[in-house]
């Protein structure tokens, strides 16, 4: 997804995995839920409560929990199941006709009724607004036509194969609304978000969204809670951690500083009423080089800079052992995962070898580089660990590098103009599949990284037979090519991997149902012990 977050969970048994219960509303729309409600800090911002426009992590907290999708990803799976359909599947081999049967009784939370109109409306919608901050181009592009011949079924007319549609309608891109409540041309801006999801959004300002129980709530997920606060802390770390340790909140979450994280866990249990919870992750992060700047755009300058960064440094000092070395665009865990970047630039730095790079590309003197960063966004370990980056080129006696980093918005527009070399693009995955880690990125017509870099290649061989193989298996061997091809090219420099992470006082349960690869935080999935 996105633009940023981390995690991987140990796999569940078979027998619980499968045990999945169904969680029904009450009829007069009473909150359903058990239990305390529940305060969680992030220090991330939400930037949209309409499913048109947010393409972030923390939107995508909101997304999960207020509306529903046709699919869902169960806790512990990475395999979609229905949710507000009773059925889906493609009803061709080619993966271009799928269809999707309405459960009966489905109903928003203002009361009015769930029908395919709704759902054909909610695509619909998305596509026509196609806002630059939402998800439309990303992941409803292969999306040809929509019929709902009755009230209970729509029918998908894909206009290119897709065999990761049902996988991307699971995720905060196919959220359903009310067509009664939103425009069909443009976005909804009263901050406000009706929706058939487990809860319902109760208010919304710039501090803090209030969720309640949707007693209409029709599908898989029990409640076990009454309600959820998320309170923002606008990238204020220290507040974060001191709120969650003086018991303000229950819940730190997205946010807190890596050695604060370290900090707490080495702590916990030693007189504090604070735990902290380790979840997989796919949350990566790449260092991206514009290929058409006159010096990050020479293959030679890019591929000294891969002989030349310490992941493993990286991790150890600035991430405090919270992420991992990656070393291919593809992350551990996600099939057809590879270490292309190891096989050919090694996991310690290679002076002599960068040299050479450099010297192949002409270049004798120090090269002068800034490589840029935004300090919240991506994590608050961005701007050190690009400054430890820039120390390791230095080190070197081949580089002249420095770190300059700006506000998001500012940020984005530089990145989209061109203006930069060299710079941050942090990745949470929308959903768990090699083609989410590559298409973005890589496919005809992207513009997710703005880099400029084209492999036909890749883009016009690999990515779309993989999309179109059913068997996700099968499609190891091209994902192998295209790691391969992107250790060689060197668009981006892949640094690390993710773990999630969330600190939480000792009276909450059921965080290990949030914190895995799907990267759904499943409010419902948590709850709090009254005070003994």
């Amino acid at each position: 997804m996105r633009k940023r977050d981390q995690w991987l969970a140990a796999p569940l048994g078979a027998g619980l995995a499968a045990a999945l219960l169904t969680g029904c509303g009450s009829e007069d729309g009473k909150a359903a839920g058990t239990g305390e409600s529940v305060v969680m800090g992030i220090s991330e911002e939400v930037q949209a409560t309409d499913p048109a426009s947010g393409y972030d992590p923390a939107t995508w907290l909101l997304f999960n929990n207020v509306f529903q999708s046709l699919m869902s990803f169960p806790k512990g799976s990475t395999t979609p199941q229905p949710e507000a359909a009773k059925k889906c599947g493609f009803k061709d081999d080619a993966s271009k006709t799928y269809e999707c049967t309405l459960q009966d009784g489905l109903k928003f939370s203002n009361g009015h009724e769930l029908t395919s109109e709704d759902v054909a409306f909610s695509f619909r919608r998305t596509l026509k607004i196609n806002d630059e901050n939402g998800p439309a181009a990303a992941l409803l592009s292969s999306i040809g036509d929509i019929k709902t011949p009755d009230k209970s079924t729509v029918v998908f007319h894909l206009n290119r194969p897709d065999a990761t549609f049902p996988q991307k309608i699971a995720s905060g891109a196919g959220s359903i609304v009310d067509h009664q409540e939103y425009p069909a041309d443009r976005l909804r801006t009263d901050g406000k978000a009706v929706g058939s999801g487990v809860y319902k959004l109760e208010s919304f300002d710039k501090n803090k969204a209030v969720f309640k129980v949707n007693g209409s709530y029709k599908g898989p997920a029990v409640v076990q809670n009454s309600g959820m606060t998320m309170k923002f802390f606008h990238g204020k770390q220290d507040e974060l951690k001191a709120a969650v340790q003086k018991g303000d909140i229950d819940i730190a979450y997205r946010g807190l500083a890596m050695k604060d994280i370290a900090d707490l866990e080495s702590a916990a249990g030693d007189k504090q009423n604070v735990k902290v919870v380790e979840g997989t992750s796919a949350e990566i992060q790449h260092l991206v080089f514009n290929t058409k700047d006159t010096v990050a755009g020479k293959p030679g300058v890019r591929k000294a800079i891969a002989y030349l960064i310490d992941r493993s440094a990286l991790v150890r000092d600035v991430y405090k052992r919270t992420a991992e070395p990656l070393y291919s665009v593809v992350p551990s865990g996600i099939t057809g995962h590879k270490t292309p970047f190891f096989d050919v630039y090694g996991d310690r730095p290679q002076p002599d070898k960068a040299k050479a790079a450099l010297s192949s590309a002409g270049i004798t003197g120090k090269v002068k580089l800034t490589l840029w960063a935004t300090p919240v966004r991506y994590g608050p370990g961005t701007v050190p660990e690009f400054q430890e980056i820039a120390k390791q080129l230095n080190a070197s006696g081949l580089f002249d590098a420095d770190v300059k980093s700006v506000p998001f918005d500012e940020y984005e527009k530089g990145v989209r103009a061109g203006q930069y070399a060299v710079y941050a693009k942090g990745w949470v995955p929308d959903y768990p599949d090699p083609d989410n880690f590559t298409a973005p990125f890589f496919g005809q017509g992207s513009k997710e990284l703005g880099n400029n870099y084209e492999s036909k290649e890749i883009s016009e061989r690999i990515l779309p037979a993989t999309a179109a193989e059913g068997t996700r298996s099968a499609t190891a061997p091209d994902f192998a090519k295209l790691q391969t091809t992107i250790a060689q090219d060197v668009p981006v420099l892949p640094l690390w991997q993710g773990k999630q992470y969330a600190v939480a006082n000792s009276r909450v349960n059921g965080l290990q149902w949030t914190l895995d690869a799907s990267t759904v935080f499943r409010f419902w999935e948590i709850s709090k012990a009254a005070k003994g």
